[in-house]
């Protein structure tokens, strides 16, 4: 098996290995090959074998080890994102019983995604104030066209019970969960499909059960 320099590099290999293993079709076959995933039980079948394989592993997220099916979960959103499963397994947590992305992971996706320019933020108002707000923005490459999420503020964050709740780290770290959630706000507006509709730990915690 080869391998490859990078965190997560041997899973990325291993499930491209788990693709061409299914390669071979019967001569005069006009089936294209079977790709991993829930569309085919040729497919399902190397699901299962690489949710296998990770769940057993070591490296792999303490939550996910001996959950054959979590893993299976893992591993179809990494193929359809064209992520290592690791750095998927990294980032993904189940909160209040759904599953949620760290905002870290969303913004990465955004900025590596090749089709907008990495978020920058602007900041507004009296630090520490109810005023004080945050505006995530990118630029689209293709077309030039800038985007600018929602303005996300201090006053916004109490009067949406964010701020109150037991535990929030609005109160501790408010520059940081006006960033959070000014780029998820610009990110869910322009590019949803990017996060597959799923919410991230600080929505998730901020909106509660």
């Amino acid at each position: 098996m080869k391998t490859k320099e990078g965190t997560g590099s041997v899973v990325q290999v291993n499930l491209t290995e788990l693709q061409n293993s299914n390669a071979q079709l019967p001569q005069g076959s006009n089936q294209p090959p079977a790709e991993a995933g829930f569309n085919s039980p040729a497919g399902f079948e190397m699901l299962q074998r690489a949710a296998k394989m990770l769940s057993s592993g070591t490296i792999f997220p303490e939550r996910f080890r001996n959950n054959i099916g979590d893993c299976a979960i893992v591993v179809d959103m990494a193929l359809r994102l064209n992520a290592s499963p690791l750095f998927v397994a990294q980032n993904l947590y189940v909160v209040y019983g759904s599953p949620a992305w760290s905002s870290k992971f969303l913004i990465g996706l955004w900025n590596s995604c090749g089709r907008y320019s990495a978020i920058r933020y602007e900041f507004s108002g009296t630090e520490g104030q109810d005023d004080w707000g945050c505006i995530a923005k990118s630029k689209e490459w293709a077309t030039g066209e800038e985007f600018a999420g929602p303005a996300v503020t201090l006053s916004m964050a109490k009067k949406e019970g964010w701020y109150e709740k037991r535990g929030s780290k609005w109160q501790t770290m408010p520059a940081l969960m006006l960033r959070y959630r000014a780029a998820t706000f610009l990110i869910n507006t322009v590019a949803p499909e990017l996060g597959m509709g799923i919410r991230t730990v600080e929505e998730a915690e901020d909106v509660g059960e």
